[in-house]
């Protein structure tokens, strides 16, 4: 099996796919968070959600996906800026929203979906 990374955007106001979320995934190491070993961050890649609220392709996968600490960062306040079904909430508490994990498997698939609202967000390791 090869090792993957992906996500899945929900607006949980809206009740539907986030279409046109831009998504960088960043590098930031083996063991980021120990000051000893500290690396410069390394983006991987920027990304646009599609209509079901996906990337076309994995963020990730194959030879490419290393163990070690990774970060993905939401420019949730751009979508909710322009969200025509929130006008009345078209400011959203939360500009960028990171979201870091581990990758201890480099075989595993990792998939990291974002469920956002104006007013909080939630995450889990999906399937």
């Amino acid at each position: 099996m090869s090792g993957r990374i992906t996500t899945h955007v929900l607006d949980l106001a809206g009740g539907k796919p986030v279409v046109g979320i831009a998504i960088e995934l960043w590098y930031l190491g083996e063991k980021a968070g120990n000051a000893e070993d500290v690396q410069v961050p390394r983006l991987i890649g920027a990304y646009m959600t599609n209509d079901d609220g996906r990337v076309d392709q994995p963020l990730l996968e194959g030879e490419d996906v290393q163990p070690g600490v990774y970060e993905l960062i939401f420019a949730a306040g751009e979508f909710f800026r322009r969200a025509e079904h929130l006008a009345a909430l078209s400011n959203s508490l939360f500009d960028l929203i990171p979201i870091r994990f581990q990758v201890r498997d480099s075989a595993s698939h990792y998939h990291v979906p974002l469920l956002v609202a104006p007013g909080g967000y939630s995450t889990y390791r999906g399937s």
